[in-house]
């Protein structure tokens, strides 16, 4: 199945109605292409909560790729990445392609971590090309609007592509433009110093007529993954606390370049400096730092990429095979329907003690409003430590993290 079927069907549905269905159609139309070089949701929250096992059998949504890859320094049998889009299985493939060809940390490096280097395409040719699964290959040497092939982005800095990449780059520059400047925050060498150069330069940009008015636009942050249904929520969220969108969005990017030291964040990296230090090994994604790299390269074959829903990838697996799931945001695009098919497959599939792991655009879980109690009461969650394991992610994208156990 195509991914614009995928899409159209996961974002068009019983809510896609009036003001609401023009925006999803064109939402859909938007996402069907590249959005993360770089995946926001961090993994050593996702391995803390889950507790994972040796021996695993693991469900995630793959977006950039990087946390299906760090799953695997748990040891798991199995890492099952889905996806409705394409193009994230492409460069989940091509990441894995980029270990396992480049055994040397410094080419690995300057492969995936600088990717901005002109001997990059040497190593494509050479060292990862051949690794690669067809479909994946191809995407990756399909040109672009300017004749390039689609490789050609680590030699250009690879994560200031895809949609988010660009929106990152936009925002830099309007900021400039109001007065601000995002990239003064990789001058602090303390927290401290972050929280002042954060109120110097990037806070006072939310109170902006400009910046005000973008904020309340859905379609201004379509690039950032975010569809209309989780707009609603954002506003949801913004009106409980009695912020205006523009505040909420100032704290959550808050929270990204204060909460946590600039050098062991690569999210903070990426939304200010729009590259990572290779020279700060705490600051490269989990999968890329040095302490990870034999166990993971070791696990390779157990990633099971597949180009399909969450739910249909469920509906094949036998009853009770499943330890933990990782659903991303992917819970706030659907409708009650969707959810709950999803929930019942998920229900079946779980063994005793198997974990859910989700991020929601609001603080709220969406479950307890939405599922039928024969489902929910399957399974226990605790508000405070899901606020615990939301302080702990250095993403800043998102407003809440929560973890669901099988009861039994």
């Amino acid at each position: 199945m195509s991914t614009k079927t995928l899409i159209d069907a996961a974002v068009i549905n019983s809510t896609t109605q009036g003001r609401k269905g023009w925006a999803d159609r064109l939402f859909a139309h938007w996402f069907n292409r590249l959005v993360y070089a770089q995946i926001w949701e961090d993994p050593e929250v996702d391995l803390q909560a889950l507790q994972l096992k040796p021996g695993a059998q693991v469900l995630s949504i793959s977006s950039g790729g990087c946390n299906a890859l760090a799953y695997l320094s748990a040891d798991p049998s199995a890492v099952h990445v889905v996806d409705l889009n394409a193009a994230h299985l492409a460069m989940l493939e091509l990441k894995r392609a980029a270990i396992r060809g480049l055994p040397e940390s410094t080419e690995l490096l300057a492969f995936l971590a600088d990717a901005a280097q002109p001997e990059n395409a040497q190593r494509y040719r050479e060292h990862i090309a051949p690794l690669l699964p067809a479909e994946a290959r191809e995407w990756w040497e399909t040109t672009d609007w300017r004749g390039r092939p689609r490789w050609r982005m680590f030699t250009r800095h690879a994560y200031r592509h895809g949609l988010l990449g660009h929106f990152i780059g936009f925002s830099h520059w309007l900021a400039k433009r109001l007065g601000g400047d995002l990239s003064k925050m990789t001058e602090a060498r303390s927290m401290d110093e972050q929280a002042l150069l954060f109120e110097r330069h990037v806070a006072p940009l939310f109170r902006t007529r400009l910046l005000r008015i973008l904020c309340e636009r859905p379609a201004a942050l379509y690039s950032l993954g975010i569809p209309p249904a989780q707009f609603a929520a954002l506003k949801a969220d913004a009106s409980a606390e009695g912020l205006s969108l523009p505040q909420l969005f100032e704290e959550r990017m808050r929270h990204l370049a204060c909460d946590f030291p600039y050098a062991e964040s690569c999210f903070a990296a990426q939304a200010f400096a729009r590259r990572y230090d290779v020279q700060q090994p705490t600051q490269l994604p989990m999968y890329l730092q040095p302490q990870h790299h034999d166990a993971i390269r070791s696990r390779l074959d157990r990633l099971h990429p597949r180009h399909m829903t969450l739910t249909a990838f469920l509906q094949s697996r036998p009853a009770q095979s499943m330890d933990a799931y990782l659903f991303l945001d992917a819970q706030d695009w659907m409708d009650d329907a969707q959810l709950i098919a999803l929930w019942r497959e998920v229900n079946r599939t779980a063994a005793a003690g198997a974990r859910v792991v989700f991020r929601s655009g609001g603080k709220t879980s969406p479950l307890e409003a939405r599922l039928p109690a024969e489902i929910l009461g399957h399974w226990h969650t605790d508000p405070a430590y899901n606020a615990s394991l939301y302080a702990r992610d250095r993403s800043a994208i998102y407003g809440g993290v929560h973890l669901y156990q099988k009861l039994g």
